[in-house]
Parts: structure tokens; sequence; C-alpha cells
């Protein structure tokens, strides 16, 4: 499958799949007579596995992590479980962070209503804040 078939059948472009070579997210393809890049129908499949990984918040080199696992014939079910759960840890822990946040800035819009801004000292650029 040449470079642009696989890039129109998993929907990306082909500036995407040569980063993705370069990035070692997939293997550099045979070349056909002609030296056009010649990939494998397996590829697809590739792709669109480096696409979910991205979908669950993964990192490329995360991915990349996973692949490796996998060229080395060996299930990275366990490797992106672990990933899996650090990304876990780390949204609940951005989430608490936007609470906090959302807390705060509700609280700062409320004393909107409490104070006059007629009574701002001169050198206060907003009591508000």
């Amino acid at each position: 499958m040449l470079i642009g078939e696989l890039a129109q059948a998993s929907g990306t472009t082909t500036k995407t799949l040569r980063y993705y070579e370069q990035a070692g997210l997939i293997p550099a393809p045979g070349r056909t007579a002609g030296g056009y890049r010649d990939y494998p129908p397996e590829a697809l499949s590739r792709l669109d596995f480096i696409r979910r990984g991205q979908a669950a918040g993964l990192t490329l080199a995360q991915v990349r992590g996973v692949l490796d696992v996998r060229d080395r014939g060996l299930a990275p079910c366990e490797h992106v479980h672990d990933l899996l759960d650090a990304h876990l840890t780390a949204l609940d822990r951005q989430i608490a962070d936007l609470h906090a946040l959302r807390d705060t800035v509700a609280g700062l819009r409320d004393s909107v209503d409490t104070i006059d801004p007629a009574t701002c000292a001169p050198g206060t650029i907003c009591r508000y804040i």
C-alpha cells in the first residue's frame, strides 16, 4: 500500500506517516521499484492502535514503548495496565486541582457582589483578585 493510500485508509496524512516512521512508531516500509514507500497491510492496524492509545491519553512515547514490547514478541498488556493506572492517577489529580480552582474562582466571583467597585483604592488594580 503506497503512503497516500495508507493515509487515506487510516484517516491521517502522509506527513504524519513520515513522522511516525521517523519517531519509530511504524517500521520503515519496503520500497517499490520506483522508490515509493510500500506499506504492508498490518500498518493499518498499527496506526489504529496508535490512534486509540492517543485517544486514551497516552503520549506517543508511551505508545512507542508499548509497540516496542509487542515488536519484541511479548504481550504488552501488563505494561499498558501500568500506563493506564498512572494516567488515571494523574487525571484524578488534575480533576481535584480543577475543582479547587473552580472553588477559588467561584469565591472571587461571589465577592464581586459584596464589594463596591467605587471603593477600590487608586493603587489597586482590582480588589477582586
